[in-house]
């Protein structure tokens, strides 16, 4: 893979992880559109690595708070808030170790990820739409935690979006825009390091640490801070439509090009 190569999909993985809009799809995709290699899912898995930098980075004072809470040394609900990630992040470990083949082959197909990001795009929009928005975080309860980790077993399907189908969730639990969007945020840390844990010892060992690995790291980083807070301070004002109605056109975009090459 060439350094511009890697650099254009670290930010696409930057900004795609934490929009709406399915960081999965777009790394299967970006290759697909313009013939390149599919780098396939070891390097999308190390490109995360690059995300999983700017979540902790930009919520670096919550992790430590959370940290010191699962030593006993926190307030309860931060000690909830530990307690409610670990919930949420084991039914995404477990969709993922179930379906990992399934995720590297069959689920990349351009025509079927068209069409999840178009109906998932569909029920983002209904539900921020339809969805009251009058509970804050420290309303979590546990069975909360667990609908939200639920949806995002259905990310394992590029397209679903990780953050999509969690910040889906948690509008239709009735949480605010920037809530539903901070708790997703945070769930990424768990699912993406233990993704990384997983992967990363054997990209490193079959093809070490390259210019293009490092550089698409780097990339992904920057890209997925920028996407973080670009985003939190867009939902305080607005709606996740925008992200719903880009869904939709990419998909079709997908879709048109797919039947006729």
């Amino acid at each position: 893979m060439s350094l511009a190569h890697a650099i254009i999909l670290g930010i696409v993985q930057g900004l795609s992880e934490f929009l709406p809009v399915s960081s999965s799809a777009h790394l299967a995709l970006v290759p697909w559109l313009f013939h390149w290699d599919d780098p396939g899912l070891a390097f999308d898995v190390a490109l995360h690595v690059g995300t999983l930098i700017a979540v902790l980075w930009y919520f670096r004072a919550q992790w430590i708070s959370m940290a010191r809470a699962a030593l006993g040394q926190g307030t309860p609900e931060e000690r909830r808030r530990v307690v409610y990630l670990i919930i949420a992040t084991i039914p995404g470990a477990i969709a993922g170790l179930a379906l990992e083949k399934q995720a590297d082959t069959t689920f990349r197909d351009p025509r079927l990820i068209a069409v999840v990001l178009m109906a998932m795009g569909a029920v983002l929009w209904w539900v921020d739409r339809a969805a009251a928005s009058d509970r804050s975080l420290p309303t979590m309860r546990a069975r909360d935690a667990l609908l939200v980790g639920l949806a995002q077993m259905f990310a394992i399907v590029p397209g679903v979006s990780r953050s999509g189908s969690t910040i889906t969730a948690g509008r239709a639990l009735r949480f605010t825009r920037e809530d539903a969007a901070v708790f997703s945020f945070l769930m990424s840390m768990p699912i993406i390091a233990a993704a990384a844990l997983l992967k990363l010892p054997h990209v490193l060992k079959t093809e070490g640490i390259t210019a293009p690995l490092a550089a698409g790291v780097v990339a992904s980083a920057v890209s997925g801070w920028l996407a973080i807070a670009v985003l939190l301070r867009f939902v305080v004002r607005r709606s996740y439509g925008i992200f719903a109605a880009y869904r939709i056109i990419i998909g079709l975009i997908v879709l048109g090009i797919a039947f006729t090459r």
